[in-house]
């Protein structure tokens, strides 16, 4: 069970140096990307909590954090896909309708990253898409732990 818990808390870990490893490499993170980091955080403290402490209610909050960051990063795929619109201060909006004034407005106060566009992908999954697949993944393992802990 231990073993879970380091692979799925490593996981988590491997995750948002992953991201920071973009960042360093120079692409930016925008507001969902970070948005999709801190449940990956609460993810490796939970995972380091439940190694001292071995309570079980630990593993159901890993998995949850896991699953958290996995919603987010399947609602921003979404976005990046067009598929719905993502929150107004992260994307680029619709101008129509607007006058000159308004469409200055937005263009002056657009975010410098946007989160509807896709920095980079593999095999036509963009970085937010893979978050969602690994974190789910991440999520079954902490499941499996908690469901095959002795009570």
């Amino acid at each position: 069970m231990k073993r879970m818990v380091i692979i799925a808390a490593g996981g988590s870990f491997l995750l948002v140096a992953g991201a920071f490893a973009f960042q360093a490499a120079d692409y930016p993170p925008c507001k969902m990307c970070l948005w999709q980091r801190w449940p990956h955080a609460a993810a490796v403290v939970i995972g380091l909590a439940f190694l001292v402490l071995g309570q079980r209610i630990l593993l159901w909050l890993g998995g949850l954090a896991a699953l958290i960051t996995s919603g987010i990063g399947a609602y921003h795929a979404g976005v990046e896909q067009g598929w719905w619109e993502g929150p107004n201060s992260c994307t680029s909006g619709s101008i129509s309708g607007l006058s000159p004034e308004q469409l200055l407005e937005q263009i002056m106060t657009a975010p410098i990253v946007r989160c509807d566009e896709i920095a980079w992908q593999l095999m036509g999954i963009s970085m937010a898409g893979w978050n969602a697949i690994i974190s789910l993944g991440l999520a079954a393992i902490w499941g499996m732990a908690a469901l095959r802990m002795k009570v």
